[in-house]
């Protein structure tokens, strides 16, 4: 986390109750999530602020890689900045959107958070096939994590006939494709448990 990095926020109390409860798993269409989070309003305020601040919500792409079949997952472990998930496993893809994410002043919500989705896989992933694209399918919060008060998922999925065409950067430590089946027997973050759990009811 760099001193003077900005992240897209929203107000927690702008944003609907059933987004942002003690866990929160909301099956949602990409067009009423944009509308929503564009009434709501949104801003770019200093990382280092927002992590300490539970009223506003820091939004992050939390993308999942499937397998068409869904009989598998991709996974990994986390190792990454923030120390506190070290060593628990991931099935989300994704970070915080940054101002460098708004092309222009006048770009939609939906727009900056692409863009920077997009950033994020490029980061992430060495290698991954271009038809394989994110779809959104909802959002996930939960307040029991001091990593979860803070942060508000917005949750897609790639889905994909060529898992092995998916190569991983640095950062996707142990980076694996797990039988979707067995994830529950893994020791996985918040997030990942709820994830899964929005994915099951689709």
């Amino acid at each position: 986390m760099t001193e003077k990095e900005s992240v897209l926020c929203i107000k927690r109390n702008l944003l609907p109750a059933s987004w942002v409860g003690r866990q929160s798993i909301v099956p949602l269409g990409v067009d009423e999530f944009n509308d929503t989070c564009s009434s709501a309003g949104f801003e770019f305020i200093n990382r280092s602020d927002a992590e300490k601040d539970v009223s506003y919500k820091q939004i992050i792409p939390y993308i999942v890689l499937q397998t068409k079949d869904l009989k598998k997952t991709a996974i990994y472990n986390r190792q990454g900045s923030e120390q506190r998930l070290h060593d628990l496993w991931s099935i989300g893809i994704g970070g915080h959107i940054n101002p460098i994410d708004m092309e222009t002043q006048t770009d939609s919500f939906l727009q900056i958070l692409t863009v920077g989705m997009e950033r994020e896989l490029k980061e992430e992933l060495d290698q991954r096939p271009k038809s394989d694209l994110p779809h959104f399918v909802g959002v996930i919060s939960e307040d029991i994590t001091d990593v979860g008060k803070v942060h508000l998922g917005a949750v897609f999925r790639i889905l994909t006939s060529t898992p092995e065409k998916f190569l991983p950067g640095l950062e996707l430590f142990q980076f694996t494709w797990e039988k979707t089946n067995n994830l529950k027997q893994l020791n996985l973050e918040l997030w990942s448990k709820l994830a899964l759990k929005l994915l099951s009811d689709q």
